[in-house]
């Protein structure tokens, strides 16, 4: 185990298939993921390809992305214009009149390993290195030592599962390829006497994909490959022996082409067969030693994880009790800042292993055991919650998000603006989404009502583009090229879509029709929907100066619609955060999404409301009471309708945000203790026998943690001072000691800070020297108290004495 106890650490392998969501172990590079159980005379890598998925246009020609005809576009601007009349005509101003098929990701197989041995096994020990990247085992048998790795390689694009033992193998390794039984057109074939080939179809016939693996060995050549029957099939076996090291190594790709995906490649997303660009990949990497495959790995690791940020919460490694026992042993009343730090990296260790492909992490992550596992993208909150912990804690792994956005989202988008709701300008998408640029409204039946389905919401919710900017992370070219193209064609399609209040004729514009998500009603001006279009508007503004659009009509537009905006900031009678413009809260709803708390956090229109100001009439601390008062109510994650970690690190998250470290962290360790596997793998129900996997927490869990140790909320203007909060929320659990380095916040500030017993010191700030952060008034507050006001300029190196 590595000396930092950073890792994941068990003393015995994964168990069934059953338990692949709470046991087995991740690796991945963004292109390809492997769940690996550990075993030691047998071992299963269960195996995925970011891009496998079924349905879209490779399953039917015909394939929309989720849209009705165009002839239909008429028809369907009526219908709603007539709910629109409706909701604002209605006595309690809402509607239950309207009502709107998706695709999959899916798993490939498996990778079964095997000797032929019944030794006795002693001194096992499986674990996941979070420093180096690593995933190890090691036990002993008949007076030998094995011990195996798995990793999968980026910047080769392959995987790797090697083994080692001190005395050469008295037994036969076999390796071979396990179907999914319900994939169609499977085979499996000798390349050579060394490689293997696994090709299939999705369960739809329809995308295709292909895994090639080598085995190698030391001494050399001590494999072969043969066609034996299995089952009745014909299957593709490669065989090791007398050998003391044995390497297996596994390319794989699919016909999918995120490049095809609009009107000039008719929306097909079909590229060439995967096999001639596997058939050169692996000879490349297979001519390298595993000892220089290994260290390829190890730089990349080490340059882009571990070497660029850190974190301390001042916990003692446990070197005697497992990750699992651990687990088990974790309550919310006692917690345990050692695991919690081990989760914090891990979420981080995830995001990388699966983000860093051609396509963003969907709620999978990159792994995905069965033909059709639970979950897609959703975009309500989820898809957002997984990039959470990227800009601040300086992980580049945003590039496969803003590239899924811009060639998935805006052709078809474009359709969906002008078919669905009658509109020229812009480009809009809904909740549920896949790779096929599925951009329409969910339809899963006459139960699916808008509920569901009615969510435009996400093409407004753009902070997280504007916050690559504003972290530095995206340079001016970026900018440019990719970011305000997107944030341009959201601004534009909500431009047309705001409508004058007529209910209470108060002149304010809302959105009508909307509800809150996944929530009843269907309404107008709901609070979600509000916020984020005005943080929206406030992106183009600030944004516009760099993004070289001479389009001065348009920022006109947009600053006279915002001035106009209701800001969705309203007090009810229980002294609560309105959800809805008319007042339709309860004091009893447990819903699982605060999205009318939005702009606490993740982003700013409440949490950066001005000090001292009443721009809609109400204070900052009167807004922070409603917020708090929403947050209480809401509860602390358990209602009837879901119980999943997402919620409870969520509403954790808020807590940091109004200052309450102490219900920061009982929220926090109620996640952790009622929602996380063996394997720190979010799950609902992790006690249950199989229980559904969803990453999110997992991918939250940074962001969140950081949000108690360092806040710098957006701001309306680059005239109003940032602030940058030190340790606003920090629980007294963590409070003797610890420290974070190398994160960052917007402005494109780095900074580092060490704090013992609850007091910050160290604090550096590090301004980078690009061209587009102008001078601007920095405050550093802790404590409820400014500690230094500075003007910042690029280049800037500044020490803080607190």
């Amino acid at each position: 185990l590595p000396l930092s106890g950073n890792a994941l650490w068990y003393r015995e392998p994964a168990a069934n298939l059953a338990s692949w969501s709470k046991d087995w172990l991740p690796i991945g590079n963004g292109y390809l993921g492997a769940m690996v159980t550990g075993g030691t005379t047998d071992d299963m890598i269960q195996l995925n390809i970011e891009s496998f998925w079924s349905g879209g246009p490779f399953a039917n020609s015909s394939y929309t992305g989720g849209n009705p005809q165009a002839s239909q576009a008429v028809v369907l601007g009526d219908e709603l214009g007539q709910i629109r009349k409706a909701i604002f005509k209605s006595p309690i101003g809402e509607t239950d009149s309207m009502q709107s098929h998706l695709c999959s990701y899916s798993g490939n197989g498996f990778i079964a390993v095997s000797r032929n041995t019944t030794a006795s096994k002693h001194n096992y020990l499986r674990w996941l290195d979070l420093d180096s990247g690593l995933l190890k085992t090691a036990w002993s048998e008949d007076k030998a030592s094995f011990k195996r790795e798995y990793f999968c390689s980026y910047p080769t694009r392959s995987c790797t599962s090697y083994l080692k033992s001190d005395r050469p193998l008295a037994d036969t390794l076999s390796y071979s390829f396990v179907p999914l039984q319900l994939l169609k057109n499977t085979s499996t074939a000798c390349v050579d006497a060394s490689t293997m080939k696994y090709r299939g179809q999705s369960v739809d016939f329809g995308m295709s994909f292909e895994f090639l693996a080598k085995v190698q060995t030391v001494p050399r050549n001590m494999v072969q490959c043969q066609m034996i029957l299995a089952d009745g099939k014909k299957t593709a076996v490669l065989t090791v022996k007398h050998a003391t090291e044995s390497w297996i190594t596994w390319v794989g790709d699919t016909n999918y082409n995120i490049d095809a995906g609009g009107p000039k490649h008719d929306f097909s997303f079909e590229g060439p067969d995967p096999h001639p660009s596997l058939a050169r990949i692996l000879p490349m990497v297979t001519s390298l030693s595993y000892d220089e495959l290994r260290q390829i790995h190890l730089r990349d690791y080490e340059e882009g994880f571990s070497s660029k940020f850190s974190l301390d919460l001042g916990g003692i490694p446990n070197f005697t009790k497992s990750t699992k026992d651990q687990v088990m042993d974790y309550t919310r009343d006692r917690g345990n800042p050692h695991l919690e730090l081990v989760l914090f990296n891990y979420g981080r260790y995830l995001l990388f292993s699966s983000a860093r492909g051609t396509l963003p992490a969907n709620l999978q992550g990159v792994w995905a055991k069965s033909e059709n596992p639970a979950w897609n993208y959703h975009a309500n909150i989820n898809t957002q919650m997984n990039y959470w912990g990227a800009e601040i804690t300086d992980l580049d792994v945003t590039a496969s998000l803003w590239d899924y956005m811009a060639k998935t989202w805006i052709a078809r988008g474009q359709q969906t603006a002008k078919i669905l709701y009658n509109t020229t300008r812009g480009w809009v998408t809904h909740n549920e989404m896949n790779i096929f640029g599925h951009t329409g409204m969910k339809d899963w039946g006459p139960w699916v009502s808008a509920t569901w389905a009615n969510y435009p919401g996400k093409s407004a919710f753009m902070s997280h583009v504007i916050d690559h900017l504003d972290y530095g992370s995206g340079s001016i070219e970026w900018w440019q090229e990719q970011g305000w193209p997107l944030v341009k064609g959201a601004a534009e399609f909500w431009l047309d879509n705001l409508f004058v209040d007529l209910f209470h004729d108060d002149g304010t514009m809302v959105v009508n029709p909307c509800n809150s998500p996944e929530q009843n009603p269907i309404t107008f001006g709901c609070a979600h929907f509000q916020q984020m279009i005005w943080e929206l508007f406030n992106g183009v503004e600030k944004g516009f100066e760099l993004s070289g659009d001479t389009d001065v009509a348009f920022l006109s537009e947009v600053r006279a619609k915002k001035a106009r905006l209701d800001r969705g900031l309203h007090i009810g009678s229980w002294g609560q955060l309105m959800e809805w413009k008319v007042e339709k809260d309860k004091q009893t709803d447990l819903h699982r999404h605060l999205s009318h708390l939005v702009g606490l956090y993740p982003s700013y229109s409440i949490a950066s409301y001005p000090e001292g100001g009443s721009v809609v009439g109400l204070s900052k601390s009167e807004l922070f009471k409603a917020a708090a008062t929403s947050l209480k109510h809401r509860g602390d994650g358990r209602g009837p309708d879901a119980d999943a970690g997402w919620e409870k690190v969520w509403r954790a998250a808020c807590w940091a945000q109004l200052g309450d470290g102490e219900k920061f962290y009982s929220v926090f360790k109620y996640a952790v203790d009622t929602n996380f596997g063996h394997n720190l793998f979010s799950l609902y129900e992790p006690r249950s026998y199989n229980p559904i996997f969803q990453i999110d927490a997992n991918l939250g869990v940074p962001g969140v943690v950081m949000n108690a140790l360092l806040q710098a909320p957006d701001t309306s203007s680059y005239d109003s001072p940032l602030v940058i909060t030190i340790l606003p929320a920090l629980p007294k659990a963590w409070s003797a000691r610890g420290s974070v380095k190398g994160a960052r916040v917007r402005g494109g500030i780095g900074i580092s800070f060490a704090w013992r017993d609850g007091r910050p010191h160290d604090v550096i700030l590090r301004f980078d020297r690009m061209k587009a952060y102008q001078s601007r008034e920095v405050n550093i507050v802790h404590n409820g108290r400014i500690i230094d006001s500075f003007v910042g300029e690029a280049g800037m190196v500044r020490k803080v004495n607190v």
